[in-house]
């Protein structure tokens, strides 16, 4: 033992290195690597030093609310509705250490509002890798489900991927994007994960993550948000009270969603229904000033005004909210 203990830290920094350097090949000669650095170093555990360098499932890590607080005030504008919800619904959700059923959100509105850069912020907050982590998984309606007569062999690959990551990692997140552009019928082939079951076939679901992106009620969110607008009332002041009932009813009769008369619905099996307002004209001018940050650019008041009036704006007689939200600042701030 004392031999071990005399080893120069030379021999142990080796064999930490070359942990690092199988760590992208093959788990099990990580392992054998790494069992041999425990042995040497004498203080850290095997878990500890494994994930070092291979990413693991932390079940059991808290959600930093205050950082995801911030960063969504920071960067998603205009949708206080959406920060207010997402905050509540993931902070209640990961400090009950035994949830009932797995956590589901629907989002909702029109492209550009920040949908999918808010699953982009939440994946990141759970798993450190966010979207390129192991344990988050995103589908892609018009990638992976594009063929409506193979709906049933869909559903049972579908079954099949979610059934192996949970059993991986329990607090594995799925990313369904384009909800919109799902053939109807799909999404019901994973309702036994998202309901009240302690285990389904010896899986338990009850601490994964499932989020779902859809354009479906748009038109309902727009009609909403005008009809305040017109009243002359804050947009602040709409409330979720005021627009999920709304939603979950027309997605459910939406023949062009993918939560068309879906058991998911009926079974009352998504906890929220998140409403993403329009954006108007200052919500834009926010995200060009924040993509000139992000590239490292001085703010130039002049060209965030250019960038903004290039965009199309509505209804016509109005023209209160962009047609395409910030989707295309980017793009038209190369120009500039």
């Amino acid at each position: 033992m004392r031999q071990v203990a005399r080893l120069g830290r030379g021999a142990v920094l080796g064999l930490l290195l070359a942990v690092h350097a199988v760590a992208a090949f093959e788990p099990i000669t990580v392992g054998i690597a790494i069992g041999a650095a425990t042995a040497l170093t004498g203080y850290l555990s095997y878990t500890d030093l494994y994930c070092r360098f291979a990413e693991c499932c932390r079940e059991k890590q808290p959600l930093n609310a205050s950082a995801l607080k911030l960063e969504l005030e920071e960067k998603l504008f205009g949708q206080h509705l959406a920060t207010e919800v997402i905050l509540k619904a993931l902070t209640g959700f990961k400090n009950n250490k035994n949830p009932k059923k797995p956590l589901t959100l629907s989002l909702h509105g029109w492209a550009g509002t920040g949908k999918n850069f808010v699953s982009q912020i939440v994946a990141e907050h759970l798993h450190s890798k966010g979207l390129r982590s192991n344990f988050v998984h995103l589908f892609v309606s018009t990638l992976h489900f594009p063929h409506e007569q193979q709906i049933k062999l869909y559903q049972d690959q579908l079954q099949g991927w979610i059934r192996g990551n949970v059993s991986t990692c329990a607090s594995s997140v799925f990313i369904f994007d384009e909800m919109d552009k799902l053939h109807p019928g799909v999404i019901d082939a994973i309702k036994p994960f998202l309901d009240y079951y302690e285990q389904v076939d010896g899986v338990s679901y009850r601490k994964a993550i499932f989020i779902f992106l859809s354009n479906a009620g748009g038109d309902l969110i727009t009609k909403i948000a005008l009809d305040f607008w017109r009243a002359g009332r804050k947009r602040e002041d709409i409330q979720l009270k005021d627009l999920e009932p709304v939603l979950s009813v027309g997605v459910f009769n939406n023949k062009h969603s993918g939560l068309w008369h879906s058991g998911l619905i009926d079974r009352n099996l998504i906890d929220y229904f998140i409403p993403f307002l329009p954006l108007e004209y200052r919500h834009v001018k926010m995200c060009v000033r924040a993509e000139m940050r992000a590239r490292g650019s001085a703010i130039d008041e002049d060209i965030v005004t250019r960038v903004a009036d290039e965009m199309t704006f509505f209804p016509k007689s109005e023209k209160i909210y962009s047609d395409k939200g910030c989707k295309t600042v980017q793009s038209r701030l190369d120009f500039h």
